[in-house]
């Protein structure tokens, strides 16, 4: 029924940008723990959570994928950090098609990060040297949501984007194809 509150485990990657280094341990676990077969290689472009880096100014901003936006959003505020000017995009956790950030480097299709699911704690949260990531879980009463739209919906609508519905289609026949015989 809709409206209807229940409550739900929500899991948070706090960051502590004044204990981040900039190793990077974060980006390098994920990437290789995303990996098929598992850790199997390390491709940081295939991570979930990028480090934002200065190492001039010793700025190092640990941020990770959130959810998939199939528009570019209007926004173009400039921060600055230690007198470094940054634009919003690069804190910005969303994947979207103004940028290649949180894209999986061979498909284009979105990353999100899944928080390691299956694992105790995030693996990035786990490796982090200096306890700059920290997990947290809080309740909360949330309504249930209507309908919301899948990851393989969201991933077949940027597929067909990139290769267009025809290329899908064909794939898809002579996979079924492929299955019966």
């Amino acid at each position: 029924m809709k409206g209807e509150k229940k409550k739900k485990i929500i899991k948070t990657i706090k960051i502590d940008v004044d204990k981040c280094n900039g190793c990077r341990a974060c980006e390098v676990i994920c990437s290789a723990s995303h990996a098929a077969p598992k850790y199997s290689g390390n491709n940081p472009a295939r991570a979930r959570i990028r480090v934002i880096r200065d190492p001039l100014k010793d700025v190092y901003v640990p941020i990770y994928a959130g959810d998939y936006v199939p528009a570019e959003c209007a926004g173009r505020d400039k921060y600055t950090i230690d007198g470094k000017e940054y634009d919003e995009c690069a804190f910005c956790r969303a994947s979207c098609p103004s940028r290649d950030e949180f894209k999986e480097p061979d498909s284009g299709l979105p990353l999100k990060c899944d928080m390691c699911e299956g694992e105790e704690e995030p693996m990035c949260v786990k490796w982090c040297l200096n306890d700059a990531l920290i997990l947290e879980e809080r309740e909360e009463e949330v309504e249930e949501e209507a309908e919301t739209r899948e990851e393989m919906e969201i991933g077949l609508e940027s597929l067909a984007k990139k290769y267009g519905m025809d290329k899908i289609m064909d794939a898809v026949a002579r996979m079924s194809m492929s299955k019966k015989g």
